[in-house]
This record gives C-alpha cells, structure tokens and sequence, in this order.
C-alpha cells in the first residue's frame, strides 16, 4: 500500500483530534481527542518507519526501527500521561461535580 494513504489518514486523524481539542468542552472528550493526536502520530511514524525500511533493507538489516522505538515510548508517555490525566478529571468531578473545562475557571480563587 502506498505511504500516501497513511499520510492522508494520519492527517485525517489528527484534524478531527486537534478539532475536538479546540471545540468541546467535555474534558474527557479533550482527553480522548489528545490521544487521538497521539495515535495519529504513531501510525506516522511508523509508516514512514516502514518506508525507511524497505528503502534501505539491502544494506542495513536494522534500519527502519527507528520509528518503531519513538512508538513505543510515546505509548509509554501516554500511559502515564492517561493515568495522571483521568486522576486530576476524577478530583476535578469530585470538587466540582462537573467535568465541564469552563467551570475550572472558577478554580483561580
């Protein structure tokens, strides 16, 4: 499959991510599209890992992982950044009884 149809999806990806970033209000919904620009990301890298790989497997058995190592710990990062990110929307609930991102302006008393 040419690498035009990962770009294209990944791009497709991150714009509904970055627009649901920008437009809802629901912070889970926030959360769920910042992972989704992650995920889209991912699927970049190692597509283009998977190019790299092709181009250069007669010289280089390693080359094309590259990529694949920046997946992993990006996915690393997101498991921590979900861990702490549903812990302060939990706390947020808790205070708040709204998980609505423009009530926490409230929060600058």
């Amino acid at each position: 499959m040419p690498i035009n149809y990962y770009i294209f999806l990944s791009v497709a990806l991150f714009c509904i991510g970055v627009s649901g970033v920008l437009t809802r209000r629901n912070a889970i919904i926030i959360f769920m599209c910042v992972e989704l620009m992650l995920n889209a990301v991912n699927l970049l890298l190692v597509a283009f890992s998977k190019m790299h790989h092709h181009a250069q497997a007669a010289t280089n058995p390693n080359a094309g992982i590259d990529g694949q190592l920046f997946v992993f710990f990006i996915m690393v990062v997101a498991a921590a950044e979900v861990s702490v990110g549903l812990a302060i929307i939990v706390m947020m609930y808790r205070n708040t009884h709204s998980i609505d991102v423009n009530f926490l302006n409230r929060l600058k008393n």
